[in-house]
């Protein structure tokens, strides 16, 4: 809707599109917006998982080569409007918040990344209800399960690409084992479904689930307290990889996942893997030191002084820490998991 030159930003019951994927993502979303026309009636919210120290300057210029959608950065307090694309900036969570207005964040990681999937696919269905159309593509692990999750209980549409032909298929795999989704198929045929939804007459939304609600607001920094994360599951004895407090279980089995009071989440997956890195950082630190002890003992048993002949010993035995712990290193080097591309 426009009044003069300005375009007014979304009402209560429009709709928005979000996006999320990883590895292999760039190639992906050229694909899916490729496909998309200029104008297009509804406004895109992507995030893809990127370092901390990538501008994503790369994405947006390969999709604006495109000529379709207006693609930029996304704003914090910008509203949507549509025919454009936003992309999550490197280091901030991307959410919308009540006013549908874009929430540019510097809140906890969730599932290892910032910008992370679940908490913008979360707002979403928190702020559009039925007018949420959630679409996950390709990439490691399951960020985006649970959000996807939250889309469906607010009576969004899921969109999953076809696993078959995804670069990356955990992603995709996780949410079809997982969520009932509305449609998975190849992203050669999502612009079409797309185009074919957005003049949808929407449904009444659902009330917000309490626990999808709560998530929500955590990620906005509007509650990190302990009575917020007791409504939604109990203490486990985990510690939180990203902050060192307790872990709550929320969920359980193949919905189990991890948060902390303050923003930190997890699923088991990436929770995980997180343990796996900060073990084999532990790991590392202990084979520098043993080697550094094996060093000093061998110098003193250089010297031929007394207790020359015990520095020698306690040397060798330091060579059998050092040899163990290499061994451990070696079969922990393909568990970390990492999910986060150049």
């Amino acid at each position: 809707m426009t009044k003069g030159n300005k375009t007014e930003g979304p009402k209560k019951n429009s709709q928005v599109v979000v996006i999320g994927t990883s590895a292999g993502g760039l190639k992906a979303l050229k694909e899916l917006i490729s496909q998309l026309p200029k104008g297009f009636p509804i406004p895109v919210l992507v995030v893809r998982h990127v370092s901390p120290d990538a501008t994503g300057n790369v994405i947006l210029d390969e999709l604006n080569k495109l000529n379709t959608l207006k693609c930029q950065h996304a704003k914090n307090g910008n509203s949507l409007k549509p025919g454009y694309l936003y992309l999550a900036p490197s280091d901030h969570h991307l959410l919308i918040g009540g006013d549908l207005k874009m929430l540019v964040t510097k809140g906890a990681h969730e599932n290892r990344s910032r910008p992370a999937i679940d908490p913008l696919f979360r707002s979403a269905a928190v702020a559009f209800g039925t007018g949420v159309i959630g679409i996950l593509l390709t990439g490691y692990l399951d960020d985006g399960t649970a959000g996807m999750k939250a889309i469906n209980k607010c009576g969004g549409i899921c969109i999953v690409q076809d696993p078959d032909e995804a670069e990356y298929p955990d992603m995709p795999r996780n949410a079809l084992n997982n969520v009932k989704v509305d449609h998975c198929l190849p992203i050669s045929e999502m612009g079409a479904l797309l185009l074919k939804i957005s003049p949808r007459k929407l449904l009444k939304s659902k009330p917000v689930p309490a626990d999808v609600l709560i998530e929500a607001k955590i990620a906005e920094r509007v509650l990190s307290d302990l009575s917020s994360v007791n409504k939604l599951g109990d203490q486990v004895p985990f510690n939180c990889p990203g902050c060192g407090g307790v872990l709550w279980q929320i969920g359980k089995d193949t919905d189990l996942r991890f948060r902390c009071h303050i923003g930190h989440a997890y699923t088991a997956a990436y929770l995980l893997a997180e343990q796996t890195n900060k073990i084999e950082e532990t790991m590392w630190t202990a084979l520098r030191m043993f080697e550094e002890r094996k060093n000093l003992l061998t110098t003193l048993a250089r010297e031929k002084g007394v207790g020359s002949q015990t520095a020698l010993e306690r040397a060798e035995m330091s060579q059998v820490h050092i040899d163990r712990i290499r061994a451990i290193l070696k079969t922990t080097e393909n568990e970390g998991g990492n999910d986060m591309p150049t």
